[in-house]
C-alpha cells in the first residue's frame, strides 16, 4: 500500500486524544518511584531519527518472560533502530533495553493475545475486533500491520553475576 494511505478516522482521533493525555502522563511516569499508573505504563526515551532530540513517550507494556511487549501503533516507533539501546523508565527505575519491531502477522496476533491476557485495557486500545473465543480477527491484524502497526518487543539486559546491573522491572504483585 502507498505510504500516503491514511489510517481510519478512529485511529487519527485516538492519536489526537493521546497527544493531550500524554502531557501529564510524562510527568507521572517520569517520577523516580513506582506509581499505580506504572503497573501497565512506562516511559520510553526515544531519540528522533532526523532531529536527534530525545522524546519521552508514554507506552503501555506487558511482561513476557525476559521481555516487555508494547503495541506500536504510533509514529514514535519509526525512531526505533534494531540493536540500538533505548532507555525506559519502568516503575520508577531506568533500564536500558534493545527494541525489536515485530511485523509478522501471525506473531503479532499471538503477541496481542499475550498482551490482552496481561493487560485487558491494551486490547481495547489496539482497535482490532475479537472473536467470540477472544482471539483477534486475522483480517483486522493484517489490516493493522498494513497500516504500520507493530508490536515492540523490548529485550531486557541479561543479568550478570557479581556486577551491578540495570534495574529490572518487577512483576506487579496482586493487591
Amino acid at each position: 500500500m502507498p505510504e500516503t494511505t491514511k489510517p481510519p478516522l478512529s485511529r487519527r482521533l485516538q492519536a489526537r486524544f493521546f497527544r493531550v493525555v500524554n502531557v501529564p502522563m510524562r510527568i507521572i511516569l517520569g517520577l523516580p518511584f513506582a506509581t499505580p499508573l506504572g503497573r501497565n505504563l512506562m516511559l520510553a526515551f526515544i531519540v528522533g531519527r532526523k532531529t536527534g532530540k530525545t522524546y519521552r513517550q508514554p507506552v503501555s507494556y506487558v511482561r513476557d518472560g525476559d521481555a516487555l511487549l508494547t503495541p506500536g501503533g504510533g509514529k514514535w516507533k519509526l525512531n526505533l533502530v534494531g540493536g540500538t539501546p533505548v532507555r525506559l523508565r519502568v516503575r520508577g527505575r531506568d533500564v536500558s533495553v534493545t527494541p525489536e519491531l515485530v511485523g509478522d502477522v501471525d506473531e503479532v496476533g499471538t503477541l496481542l493475545q499475550t498482551m490482552a491476557a496481561g493487560n485487558p485495557a491494551a486490547a481495547r486500545f489496539v482497535g482490532i475486533q475479537r472473536g467470540t473465543d477472544g482471539s483477534f480477527d486475522r483480517d483486522g491484524v493484517e489490516r493493522a500491520v498494513r497500516y504500520g502497526f507493530r508490536i515492540v518487543r523490548w529485550h531486557l539486559p541479561e543479568p550478570t553475576t557479581g556486577a551491578p546491573t540495570s534495574p529490572r522491572p518487577t512483576e506487579p504483585t496482586g493487591a
